[in-house]
């Protein structure tokens, strides 16, 4: 019996892990509690969902080498958003409507089943790209079946139309979708169904050359468009914007706009465009909405086109990590990002409890929890990473090497209120840091010595300071085959 394509990739996949798993878990960049790949390059998250009570996060997947092609679903669980287990592979490449990459998209819950709707990438001989609206779905939530496409390309558009987000909304279904208009400009368009079979194509929500905006983009993708504090926010990924001062610095930007969404018009009102993370890798985020009423996003924490293949884990056979799930907060119109309550359960040893009034250095783990409360002057991190703060000016920046020539690169903000509290998690080659509880964020790989544990900390005044070690192991990949 001729073994079919989809299990036939399935188990190249699963050969591929058993081969090099081991020794990509053995790389000391490798995460101790961040979601990253078995092997191979990770990136976008997909189907980010809790459904009948387990969290599952789906994510980009190139299992063969630790760079881009044809990429596959790959999937975690997790019942308290700390602990979380690698699952069979849900989607593989293997149709003729995915054959080039099944690419992002997201999940619901319908009909008791956990439904996928994703892009289904094609290419032909001449590279010339086709897209295609796919839906898959599955009655355990392990084991999915397509079930074809469901949209096609509508006029207007190129083939650079992409990463379905769906929702339901008074008794109808809603998606957007990341497009680029014929005249090259990035946009996010609407869809509605009734029974997730049968969709309209009801126009453009927005676009980069209409008010707010002239020039914001070519092409936007992985839009989220969902009810935060009585406002309609939307969530995406603008690529084409140039550097703008201390604004738009890396290769593509993540951010969103706050306004309100007219469903029976199919009309969206909003305001201007704001980056949603400071750091240096942060990208294509997926929001979901948990039996707590919370709005908890994952992003990618990486950016594409941005020196991947410079990464030092690239010869190690993987690249890329997820970011904490993150509970979003509108205030005044600013969306705030702060760690989840859960994050606590990381805490092993409470190492540190102490005011510090002048510079101090110290040891910490590779996994760690810091807190301050009170200015700082500046923050070094194994002699690596280093934030300091501008109190005149109200500026925070963060330095780190560039992955290129080992330059110093920055990213910076400017801070609404005085320093007052930071928040930082470590984790082996990645910095988390939120600032002012969740004014402003910074997330961004850390390729530091892993021998240099050092931390040094100068205050403006005094500060408090507090440091846990946190857990290295709340990630099972040994049971995902079945």
């Amino acid at each position: 019996m001729v073994m079919k394509q989809d299990e036939m990739l399935k188990q190249q996949a699963y050969l591929a892990v058993e081969e090099k798993g081991e020794s990509v878990r053995k790389d000391p960049y490798y995460p101790g509690y961040h979601l990253a790949p078995p092997v191979g390059l990770l990136n976008d998250p997909n189907g980010w969902i809790q459904w009948k009570g387990i969290y599952h996060l789906f994510f980009q997947w190139m299992p063969f080498h630790a760079g881009h092609g044809a990429k596959f679903w790959g999937h975690y669980t997790s019942e308290d958003l700390v602990h979380w287990n690698l699952e069979p592979i849900a989607l593989t490449p293997s149709d003729w409507f995915d054959k080039n990459g099944c690419y992002s998209g997201s999940a619901v819950d319908a009909d008791r089943k956990l439904k996928l709707f994703y892009t289904g990438n094609v290419k032909d001989e001449h590279n010339q790209r086709e897209s295609y609206q796919v839906l898959a779905e599955s009655e355990d939530g392990i084991t999915f079946t397509k079930k074809g496409v469901k949209i096609e390309l509508p006029e207007g558009y190129t083939p650079h139309f992409r990463d379905p987000k769906v929702w339901e909304h008074n008794g109808r279904w809603y998606m957007v979708i990341g497009a680029q208009t014929e005249d090259n400009w990035g946009s996010v368009v609407l869809f509605e169904s009734v029974d997730l079979e049968k969709w309209t194509h009801k126009g453009i929500l927005s676009r980069g050359n209409e008010k707010p905006f002239t020039n914001l983009g070519y092409m936007w993708e992985c839009p989220d468009l969902f009810e935060l504090g009585g406002k309609d926010v939307l969530v995406f990924s603008p690529q084409g914007l140039e550097a703008d001062g201390i604004d738009f610095n890396n290769q593509y930007q993540t951010g969103y706009v706050v306004g309100e969404l007219d469903y029976k018009e199919a009309r969206y009102t909003h305001g201007d465009f704001t980056e949603l993370d400071r750091g240096f890798e942060f990208y294509a985020p997926q929001s979901a909405l948990d039996d707590q009423g919370r709005r908890i996003v994952v992003g990618w924490m990486g950016v594409p086109d941005q020196d991947e293949e410079l990464q030092p884990t690239v010869k190690n056979g993987w690249v890329h990590q997820m970011t904490m799930p993150r509970e979003l907060k509108l205030m005044d119109g600013k969306i705030y990002q702060l760690p989840l309550n859960e994050m606590k359960e990381l805490r092993s040893i409470h190492r540190n409890n102490t005011t510090i009034e002048e510079e101090i250095s110290t040891e910490i783990e590779r996994t760690s929890e810091i807190k301050l409360d009170g200015e700082i002057e500046s923050i070094v991190l194994f002699d690596y990473s280093r934030l300091i703060y501008d109190r005149k000016r109200m500026i925070l920046t963060l330095e780190r090497p560039s992955y290129r020539n080992g330059e110093i690169e920055q990213r910076s903000c400017i801070l609404k209120n005085d320093l007052e509290h930071l928040h930082l998690f470590v984790d082996h080659s990645s910095l988390e840091i939120f600032v002012n509880n969740g004014e402003e964020v910074f997330t961004s790989r850390l390729f530091a010595d892993p021998s240099n544990n050092s931390l040094k900390i100068k205050p403006i005044n005094s500060a408090g300071l507090q440091v846990w070690d946190l857990k290295n192991d709340t990630i099972k990949q040994e049971n995902y085959k079945r």
